[in-house]
């Protein structure tokens, strides 16, 4: 029997570079530290929040995407559990669990899609 491997030189790269830019990204919140923000979202960045409820807000342009994010990681008493982050080229999946500070819980995912080395779209789905 032959066994076929086809290794994608170019999309294994984009893979990498992608799982270091959620690398740094997930770092923010759970460091809350907003810092690397400006470096990792790029200028035509387009966020679809969680809320409200059923479509959740539309953040377009930089700013707006590093003001939202900065206010997350920045919330007094809340924190973020990481559970899993699945990259494939230019996307990445991450599944994530959020402690408010009054001790409740979000579960949710993040849809992320990175461009030039930045991220150029998220769209933010909660349970229940």
């Amino acid at each position: 029997m032959t066994r076929e491997l086809i290794i994608d030189i170019a999309a294994a790269k984009r893979s990498a570079e992608t799982a270091e830019i959620m690398r740094r990204y997930n770092d923010v919140f759970r460091r809350h530290d907003p810092s690397a923000l400006n470096e990792l979202v790029a200028e035509g960045c387009v966020i679809e929040n969680t809320t409200p409820a059923p479509d959740g807000a539309r953040r377009a342009g930089k700013a707006a995407c590093v003001e939202l994010w900065s206010a997350i990681a920045t919330a007094p008493g809340t924190h973020f559990d990481l559970e899993e982050t699945f990259v494939a080229g230019d996307r990445a999946t991450i599944r994530w669990r959020f402690w408010m500070s009054d001790g409740n819980s979000l579960r949710g995912v993040n849809l992320m899609r990175v461009a030039d080395g930045q991220i150029v779209e998220a769209m933010g789905y909660v349970k229940g």
